[in-house]
This record gives C-alpha cells, structure tokens and sequence, in this order.
C-alpha cells in the first residue's frame, strides 16, 4: 500500500474511532444542551435535531462528509462550530508546547551527546538526574513550586495566564502567537511580559522533553562509540569531538528525528496539567472543561485534532528520512 493509501486508512480508521468514542462516552448530548430539568418533549425534539434517531450507519456518514468540510459540529455549551473554538485556542498550546520543544531539545540532544562520550563522569550523572526528575516528578507539582519560588516568591516570572491585564489592550492578536505578536508591535515592555509569562510553563513542560531526547540520544551515541569505524577512526589520528559531530552524530540523526518528533507531539497532547496549572488558555484547557462538561462535540474534535497531528509528524518524519538517509527512498 501506497503511503499516501496509508495515510488515508489511518485517517478513517481515526474517524471511526472518534466516533465511537463519541457515542460510547457516558454522556448525554441533549441533556448537555437542555439541561436536567429538560421536559420530555424538549428532549425528544433535540433528540431528533442532533440525528440521534437514525442508524449508526447514516450518523457515521454525516460525520464523514461533516469532516470533509473540517465542520466538527457546534459546541454543545457555547453554539459555535467547534472548528473556530479550537482554532483560537490551539495556537497558545502549539506556542508553549513549541518553546518548551526548543528548550527541551536544544538542552536535551548535546546533553546526551556529551554525557555518551563522558561516560561515567559527572556530566553523565548530571544528565541521569534529570533524567530521573523529568521522568518521576508530576508537571502539577513542579507548576506549583515553580509558582511559588520564582512568581510569587522572587518575582523572576509572569503569573498565570500569557500576559499581565494591563497589556492585554496593548496587544493586537495577528497569528495568536503572543510572542510574535508582541515583537511586530515593537513594544519591548509588552514582549519582555509575554515571555516573562511563557518561560515558566515552557520549562516545566520542557523538562520531560529534555529527560527522553537526552536519554534516548545518549544510548543511540554509546551504541555508535563501539561501533569498529569509530575505532578505525580513532586509530587513524582524527580527534574525537570531529568523529562525534562529522560521522557518529550523522548516523544517528534520523533516530534523534523520531525521538524529537515524538516528544512533540506528546507535548501538544500533555499541556494538559501544566495549562491547568498556569490557566493557560489553550488546548488542553479546552478539552479538560470539554469533558467534564460533556461537550462531546468538543471533546470528539480535539481528540480527532491530536490524531491528525501524530499522522502529520510521522509524515515529516519519513520526509526528513529521505532526506538524511538516501537508502529509505
């Protein structure tokens, strides 16, 4: 099967799945709009308004054609299409979950690097004790302790939200990345505030990132130190650091391009925790309120958003490995 047939079959089979996962969720739709105190007639006449009197079959062909349009329906509390929700909310986790994958990734691959060829010494141990803290310590924990040492306590940071109420009128919304927005409008003492208030959460977020890709990149660097060509190399006079960089760092890109990717993407997915925390408003906050408001419309867009997104990183991926690695074509 060809890769773009695969693609397709995923796509549908995530189709199927979310809208099984719509109908098995034990929430009811139209009290979710009318209320518990809905009379039967309400009921039945909302019943029949949302399609829930016909076959499975039908339902799941207007879904299909409604997401042909990229039309998820309406928001079940709010009356507007979920497409525009998620829309102006998605770009505040895809800002956070981008700087925290720059960090994460920026620390995380030379970290790696370093500690495979220093292996044992104290930057290997370093690297294996955040390792240890980005794997083990909860997001929500670290938020709140981050909260109260360096906003509340020291006043290095922004609070919660992406930016103090009095430049929130300062601010004209362009992209919906603050920090871009705050740099085309020139104003310094508004874009010092935005990235005042994103450094906090980026990190926190970023510390998982940083405990996987520097993990997974040292093993992928002490397999190649063994290799026999390094020694080849080695014996022949070229100094380590240019082996490293020039010849062992080349053949283990295409694996680090996995690892980032699927940090990535675990990051869109998890900003969960950390925007409850620091009530960033974005997507994870979204769904979270979704869900426990049995929005379902919402909650079957967003889950369909997250899997659209791993399908699109994995077609990256395989590009970037054409790229890197000519014998994958």
């Amino acid at each position: 099967m060809s890769r773009t047939g695969s693609v397709l079959v995923t796509l549908l089979g995530l189709a199927a799945l979310t809208f099984m996962i719509g109908r098995l969720l034990p929430l009811d739709p139209v009290l979710a709009v009318l209320g518990d105190n809905a009379t039967p007639e309400a009921y039945q006449r909302m019943y029949v308004q949302l399609g829930l009197d016909q076959p499975l079959i039908v339902q799941f062909g207007h879904y299909l054609l409604d997401l042909a349009r990229l039309d998820f329906g309406n928001s079940l509390l709010s009356g507007r299409p979920v497409a525009e929700e998620i829309a102006r909310v998605f770009p505040a986790t895809l800002e956070l979950a981008t700087v925290a994958m720059i960090l994460g990734t920026g620390i995380g691959v030379p970290l790696g690097v370093v500690a495979a060829v220093n292996r044992n010494g104290w930057i290997d141990h370093l690297a294996r004790i955040l390792s240890l803290v980005g794997y083990s310590a909860p997001n929500f924990w670290l938020g709140l302790m981050g909260l109260v040492l360096f906003y509340a306590t020291l006043g290095w940071v922004g609070g919660p939200g992406r930016v103090d109420f009095i430049y929130e009128f300062d601010l004209q919304p362009v992209t919906g990345f603050y920090l871009i927005d705050a740099a085309l409008s020139g104003n310094l003492a508004l874009l010092g505030n935005v990235f005042g208030h994103i450094i906090l959460p980026a990190s926190i977020l970023a510390l998982s990132a940083l405990a996987y890709v520097s993990r997974m990149t040292r093993s992928f660097m002490i397999e190649q130190l063994e290799q026999e060509y390094v020694v080849t190399a080695r014996a022949k006079g070229l100094g380590l650091w240019r082996i490293v960089w020039l010849h062992v760092f080349r053949n283990i890109a295409v694996q680090v391009i996995t690892v980032v990717a699927l940090s990535y993407a675990f990051l869109l997915e998890g900003a969960v925790l950390t925007e409850t925390v620091f009530a960033w408003p974005g997507f994870g906050r979204y769904m979270t309120n979704a869900l426990l408001s049995g929005d379902m419309n919402s909650v079957v867009g967003c889950t369909l958003l997250i899997g659209v997104i791993f399908v699109a990183l994995n077609l990256v991926c395989d590009l970037l490995y054409r790229i890197l690695d000519p014998r994958t074509r």
